[in-house]
């Protein structure tokens, strides 16, 4: 009779996976072909213009597009090949990071509000990248200001999980208190900076701290894109022992996972993700909050195709804010780090509602 009755679970339990795979294979194909289309309208979209199908004849014939035998011309051929394409997959890159790096801190935090924002990764970046403008600094030529914001990234991570660390635990109300303190002591350093400053260094430092993709190159993005990808990479592969976490530190130390050491990779893990991509972009908001929330409500809580599926979502959602930063204003491109804002802010501000209804309280 026992297995009479456990016939009929198993069967549906087989069915709900079987769902869930064609659900989460769904979203993804959607998000990779409106992915492939962002990229398309994306290189024909600037001061140059080119239609749909001559953007696809350019792109196809690859970055010789301009030789002989294409029949492409050289203007445009040089535009979405040295500007724009570079530019695409570094905003493709940088989104994919941010989102996973969100996912990252939501599953270690069990919060859907937390991002890579909460343990002060950002504001160490911009601190960081601060000092090198306004000292001038120039040992690593251009990529001086792009170094300083990784290390003091990264620099910040590892002193707030040193800090919050006691008796071989890490507590998690300290990591936040810590995270919130640097991000305040950050913000101090960053207005010294700005004060000390000229206008020329002010300038920098204010658009920095709002975003930007311009200026893109081919040997910055060889740089980011490895670490992105094996970043990403290894996060996914943290899924089964995220999935482990979610359950509970107790639970998850009865199925073989060590919280700790667990709980620490993953931080270093997002100052990796999230110092490589605000060090060659400036600070992205929100796109760690937002995105890793709307995937999870569309294909569930499994954390390796959450992360798998937001690293999809938050390239589309940088390349589409990227694409409207540069073209929405006729001769001038927009912070696009003031864009993401504006979408995740009121976004923000639903989940905070949605929270309160669900548990009748703020807290």
């Amino acid at each position: 009779m026992t297995a009479t009755r456990a016939e009929p679970q198993r069967a549906a339990a087989t069915v709900g996976r079987a769902a869930r795979r064609i659900r989460i294979g769904a979203v993804a194909a959607v998000l990779a072909g409106a992915i492939v289309l962002a990229i398309v309208v994306s290189a024909g979209a600037g001061q140059l213009a080119l239609a749909p199908g001559e953007t696809l004849r350019v792109l196809l014939a690859g970055p010789d597009a301009a030789s002989a035998g294409h029949g492409i011309d050289p203007a445009s051929a040089g535009a979405v090949w040295t500007i724009r394409v570079p530019r695409i997959l570094l905003a493709a890159l940088v989104g994919a990071a941010l989102a996973v790096s969100g996912g990252l801190m939501q599953a270690v935090f069990a919060n859907p509000l937390a991002d890579p924002g909460v343990v002060g990764v950002s504001a160490g970046a911009a601190l960081g990248a601060a000092l090198a403008i306004v000292l001038g600094w120039t040992a690593l030529g251009s990529w001086t200001v792009a170094a300083a914001a990784f290390v003091a990234a990264l620099g910040t991570t590892l002193f707030v999980v040193a800090t919050a660390r006691a008796e071989g635990r890490t507590e998690v109300v300290t990591l936040v208190l810590t995270g919130i303190a640097i991000t305040a002591f950050s913000g101090a350093g960053l207005a010294l900076m700005t004060f000390l400053g000229d206008t020329t260094t002010r300038e920098q430092i204010v658009f920095w701290q709002l975003g930007t993709l311009g200026g893109t190159r081919w040997h910055e993005l060889a740089v980011l894109a490895p670490i992105a990808l094996l970043g990403i990479v290894a996060a996914v592969l943290l899924g089964r022992r995220l999935d482990a976490l979610a359950l509970g530190e107790r639970e998850a130390g009865h199925l073989g996972v060590d919280v700790e050491r667990l709980r620490t990779m993953t931080i270093v893990l997002v100052a990796l993700l999230t110092g490589t991509a605000v060090a060659f972009t400036g600070i992205i908001g929100f796109v760690g909050l937002v995105v890793p929330h709307i995937v999870r409500m569309a294909i569930g809580p499994a954390h390796r195709p959450l992360l798998a599926v937001s690293a999809l979502g938050g390239a589309l959602l940088v390349l589409a804010a990227d694409t409207t930063a540069r073209t929405v204003v006729p001769g001038a491109e927009l912070p696009i780090g003031m864009l993401t804002t504006l979408i995740g802010g009121p976004y923000f501000f639903y989940l905070l509602r949605r929270m309160r209804r669900a548990t009748g309280s703020w807290a």
